[in-house]
């Protein structure tokens, strides 16, 4: 099988392209991407896993691009609410637009397997019960909206041969070469290490499902090899993996031991809150539920964080924040405002 992952240089693709080597043997993987971002320079990227790589920003991709391949694998996006609120249109652009641009041209190009990194956060405020997959959606991000809306266009390009998976992941954590400190677990870890204690910026009360990116790559696996439905929209993680911010860092802290652990209890509430109901997900793929342990999670960021270069920089000015490496290429020209390459 030949697989192309779009967006593969970013914090999912060396993990997922790893993963797919390993449990695909048979397979061929070769990845596309903006090459917005380095490796965290810990632990080295998988180049051996792919049989091309290529620099081309996915709103630029054309039918041959696609041509050939069995699977293509959706994963490049802005990747998280302070990016998407600071270039909103970008993210409109990148995370929807060409999200489906892509989707369009696998179908032109008889690609049988579409799978897209969806996400939980589409229900944005819903605290109050288990968020099911017919639920209605509340978006309160340009990151969730942009979601949203392609999961909207995908329903409409799915069938005639396309099989069409959106994976609502839960929001994303651990170890990856391509390393991201501004995820909550992952600033976590990170912020306790540095500095001794975790600072939850909110009251602590949200709710927050969480996967680790190894689980988001299992899931990727068995939406690349599915039988079914020509579209299916599912969320994916776990119950046992679903926590309020404010016990999440007190888990933290209690793994890695000696860190002290303050909440903002004057914190204006948090609206994005939710917990999801994964049962769909079980039923559809009972053989690539997550597997990850929470304290061995923990101890991996934390043997990775060690050896990580931060520049003399706090962990939230670091080149670890995504935003901070987007806002640094394009106060030097190097990217312009829709995120395009100069």
């Amino acid at each position: 099988m030949k697989i192309l992952i779009v967006g593969h240089r970013g914090y999912i693709g060396p993990v997922a392209a790893s993963h797919l080597a390993n449990a695909m043997p048979y397979s061929e993987i070769h990845g596309i991407d903006a090459n917005w971002f380095t490796t965290s320079g810990a632990t080295p990227y998988p180049d051996s896993v792919f049989a091309s790589q290529r620099k081309l920003d996915t709103r630029d991709l054309s039918v041959d691009d696609l041509a050939g391949f069995d699977a293509v694998v959706q994963l490049a996006a802005v990747s998280n609410d302070p990016i998407g609120k600071e270039f909103e249109n970008a993210t409109m652009s990148i995370n929807s637009n060409a999200a489906l641009h892509v989707a369009g041209l696998a179908k032109q190009a008889g690609v049988g397997r579409f799978v897209f990194a969806s996400s939980c956060s589409m229900y944005g405020a819903g605290a109050d019960g288990l968020r099911k997959e017919t639920d209605t959606l509340n978006p309160l991000t340009a990151y969730a909206r942009s979601k949203v809306a392609t999961e909207e266009g995908l329903r409409k390009i799915a069938g005639g041969g396309l099989r069409t998976t959106s994976l609502r992941f839960a929001t994303a954590c651990g170890a990856s070469p391509m390393l991201r400190l501004d995820l909550v677990l992952n600033d976590f870890v990170a912020t306790a290490l540095r500095t001794g204690k975790i600072e939850v910026l909110s009251d602590g009360s949200p709710w927050r499902p969480l996967i680790h990116v190894s689980d988001m790559a299992r899931a990727i696996e068995w939406a690349i090899q599915r039988s079914g439905d020509d579209l299916v929209e599912v969320n994916v993680g776990c119950q046992d993996w679903t926590w309020q911010i404010g016990q999440l860092a007190s888990d933290v802290a209690g793994v890695l031991g000696g860190v002290d652990v303050e909440i903002n209890r004057n914190a204006a509430p948090d609206n994005r809150s939710y917990r999801v109901d994964f049962s769909k997900f079980q039923a559809l793929a009972p053989d690539h539920q997550p597997q990850q342990d929470f304290a061995a999670a923990v101890n991996d960021l934390s043997d990775l964080v060690k050896v990580m270069d931060f520049a003399g920089s706090d962990v939230r000015q670091s080149r670890f924040i995504r935003l901070n490496i987007l806002r640094g290429l394009v106060d030097a020209g190097q990217l312009d405002g829709e995120l395009r390459w100069q």
